[in-house]
């Protein structure tokens, strides 16, 4: 049975029974459950099934339980799909910008063209591989949304775009040995993708997050997007604000803009460190929330923003500190051993050393929590002590 055939009978009222018996399945159990459904059902039925019921498992973390168990899903497809939160967010920024259909090129398994589809835009969903179309009409179909999602099987770049109000492009970026980092051996390439925006009255690129900023098009707005922190995506936008830099800190939607500003100045370290979200960093806005904070930078290479006074900000998170100290495992074991420190947080920023080692090595032991900045001070490697900041 081939891939697309074994989907297919999951589609099948029996292949929807196994799915619904599968649902809360653990994976530790699947020989035995396994050999229990052989009993009453096809083997490579089974064999499809228990997998799906994996990738579904897999997939609650970036959609929610409530729709990764009513969708379905392939190994590239659970990989590669956006997180449902920023999808919605890119989603409602269109909306917003009054888009109301997207031709959303490189489709996978559909959940930006589902996002869209909920934003209330029309959606063109296409993929080249006839698997992954199948998948993304039976998600759309699944979800109630196959009225705003045609999904075709096709290749990217034979597609009109012109009855379009904006094209929507995340090209693959992963290929038989991993990730792939030369934005011109995504598929379709980067520039392929910047063409087919640029003919259109808007377009959004999802591209990662670690491209250089000197290949973004000056045409184009450059947005970071973190998820909880978490660095998820960079996106291009074009027919939005021409050589804007933005970071957007999801779930709360706080955005920054950037405006130009110079490398703040090095000075010694304060009361209080800053750590901007990796979002801020990516979009190179540091200096942005250092003159919010009215501090600066630890280091010039490093971007921790230190400051005597402790401001809000969405954009950061803070520590007060205590000690600072040239890096020097036994000072810092000892003091920990003083403090009766056994909740220990290492984190670090311009260290070779791995926080695991470090916890490794000191052996925490006590009642008392602490947090450990491994870092660079004017050049020199230093621990910083500490804790989260209270207002």
């Amino acid at each position: 049975m081939t891939d697309l055939a074994a989907f297919t009978a999951l589609l099948a009222p029996e292949g929807q029974t196994l799915l619904a018996a599968l649902r809360d399945y653990d994976p530790a159990q699947e020989l035995a459950v396994a050999s229990r459904l052989r009993r009453d059902h096809p083997a490579e039925l089974v064999s499809a099934a228990l997998g799906q019921a994996r990738l579904r498992q897999r997939a609650v973390a970036k959609f929610g339980a409530e729709d990764a168990y009513r969708m379905y899903f392939t190994p590239n497809g659970v990989e590669q799909s956006t997180r449902a939160t920023v999808g919605t967010y890119r989603a409602n920024r269109l909306k917003a910008l009054g888009v109301g259909s997207v031709a959303d090129l490189c489709s996978g398994v559909g959940g930006d063209a589902l996002a869209l589809a909920r934003a209330g835009i029309s959606v063109l969903a296409v993929d080249r591989d006839p698997l992954t179309a199948e998948v993304a009409r039976a998600n759309a179909a699944a979800l109630g949304l196959d009225g705003l999602i045609e999904v075709r099987c096709a290749d990217v770049t034979e597609i009109d775009t012109s009855p379009y109000d904006a094209v929507f492009v995340d090209p693959a970026r992963r290929g038989g040995r991993g990730r792939i980092f030369d934005p011109e051996a995504y598929s379709p390439p980067l520039s392929w993708a910047m063409d087919a925006a640029r003919k259109a009255p808007r377009a959004a690129l999802k591209i990662a997050p670690g491209i250089p900023h000197e290949t973004v098009p000056d045409e184009a707005e450059a947005e970071w997007i973190s998820d909880g922190g978490d660095v998820k995506e960079a996106v291009l936008w074009f027919g939005t604000e021409p050589g804007a830099r933005r970071a957007t800190l999801l779930p709360s939607g706080a955005s920054l803009t950037g405006r130009g500003l110079p490398d703040p100045a090095v000075r010694p370290v304060g009361r209080y460190l800053y750590e901007p979200d990796g979002a801020v960093i990516r979009a190179h806005l540091v200096a942005e929330v250092a003159e919010e904070l009215g501090g600066g930078l630890i280091d010039a290479t490093i971007a921790y923003v230190t400051a005597d006074t402790l401001t809000p900000t969405p954009y950061a998170s803070a520590y007060e500190i205590t000690d600072e100290l040239p890096f020097n495992l036994k000072k810092l074991k000892a003091l920990l051993r003083e403090r009766e420190v056994g909740n220990l947080t290492v984190k670090k920023r311009g260290s070779a050393v791995e926080p695991e080692e470090i916890r490794r090595k000191v052996r925490p032991k006590g009642p008392n929590a602490a947090t450990v900045l491994l870092t660079r001070v004017a050049g020199a490697p230093t621990m910083l002590i500490g804790r989260p900041a209270r207002p």
